[in-house]
């Protein structure tokens, strides 16, 4: 058996993590997971505690690993202001610097690289700064808009060209998983709110705006194809988009997610999560007091997430766009796995439940 070690930078994200279930229950893998901040050990999983900003740590730190032959690369450099940060020039060139420096120290450690994939996401196609047809294509060329994709795919390209391995750039839409402090996890907004709701005896209202046709990608999708393009002819220096593969309308599931919960939908009540949510620490010390949870505080469990759901659950949008990418170019070299969207926020809010981040007291069940 032709053994391969796959190193996930980023891994204490949503896609590391999912990465990082999917490869290291595959026979013939070994798994290196490199983060900032330090993660739980995991048996037959090698961590490294690495700042990608530190050139010279990740050099240190990738020194003894020469069987790396693939790398994940979804680590991320967030601002305080998610949305502003997004076209912001500073956060532009750091995330720029920081897959340099990864790549640095990968090609001085190994000669044994083959395959890169690289996570980009919707805001390739300018979803950030206005309105893109229906539905977005890889095929497109390249916006002139201000994001971090671009200096990085231009690196990769370099690297890979001089190099002669592969690359795959990956485009998911609202990644659904589960993961500590994610500056964009809809899971775990969606859990944590609903949990204060719950506290505060006032039902799950829908907090956002109007209607519009969303995706999603669930992070074990996407696992599932980092391992695809690792080894597919058809995914070779090749951008796809990633995602479910049905399309979303958050009011329509939203009694599907309040049932999970075992709580009442009620009538949609717009709430600006990002200033209402901070200001309920208390009462979400009591819930985790009482359902044992694990000893988190919301700004630890949330991060910047309360924007994120701002923004994609439309709060203060009449007619917000519509924002569906084509998944036609993925299936058609050869990857034709799906998830049903519905079944994966349920999944992930169970997850989340199982791992005692939010209460497990849906379904007529008890945390304790």
């Amino acid at each position: 058996m032709t053994h391969q070690t796959l190193l996930i930078a980023g891994a204490t994200g949503i896609v590391g993590q999912a990465a990082i279930e999917h490869f290291s229950a595959l026979p013939g893998w070994k798994v290196v997971s490199l983060s900032r901040r330090a993660m739980p050990p995991r048996p037959g999983i090698t961590h490294l505690s690495v700042d990608l900003t530190d050139a010279q740590r990740c050099r240190e730190a990738l020194a003894s690993h020469g069987d790396i032959t693939h790398v994940l690369y979804a680590a991320l450099y967030e601002k305080p202001d998610l949305l502003g940060g997004w076209v912001d020039n500073e956060q532009i060139e750091v995330n720029r610097s920081m897959l340099r420096n990864l790549l640095d120290g990968v090609e001085a450690a190994t000669s044994q690289l083959c395959h890169v994939a690289l996570l980009q996401g919707t805001k390739a196609y300018g979803s950030h700064v206005g309105r893109v047809p229906v539905p977005a294509k890889e095929r497109w060329p390249r916006l002139a808009h201000p994001i971090f994709y671009w200096p990085q795919e231009d690196l990769l390209r370099e690297r890979s060209n001089r190099a002669g391995w592969a690359f795959s750039i990956l485009r998911p839409q609202i990644i659904l998983g589960h993961a500590i402090g994610s500056p964009m996890n809809i899971i775990a907004a969606i859990g944590a709110y609903a949990a204060v709701q719950r506290e505060l005896g006032l039902p799950l209202s829908f907090p956002g705006g109007g209607r519009y046709v969303n995706a999603c990608s669930d992070s074990r999708l996407i696992a599932r194809a980092v391992e695809w393009c690792g080894s597919s002819p058809n995914a070779r220096n090749e951008t796809f988009n990633v995602v479910n593969g049905d399309v979303l309308v958050w009011q329509d599931i939203w009694d599907s997610i309040a049932a999970h919960l075992g709580m009442e939908a009620g009538e949609p009540k717009p709430m600006k999560l990002s200033e209402h949510m901070p200001k309920q620490e208390a009462v979400w010390a009591r819930v985790a007091a009482k359902h044992g949870l694990k000893p988190l505080s919301l700004a630890q469990l949330i991060n910047s997430s309360w924007q994120f759901a701002d923004r994609n659950f439309a709060y203060g949008q009449a007619d917000p766009m519509d924002r569906v990418v084509s998944p036609i170019k993925l299936r058609q070299a050869g990857f034709h796995d799906c998830f049903d969207t519905e079944d994966s926020v349920r999944y992930w809010l169970g997850r989340m439940e199982k791992d005692r981040v939010i209460p497990n007291i849906g379904r007529g069940g008890s945390s304790l």
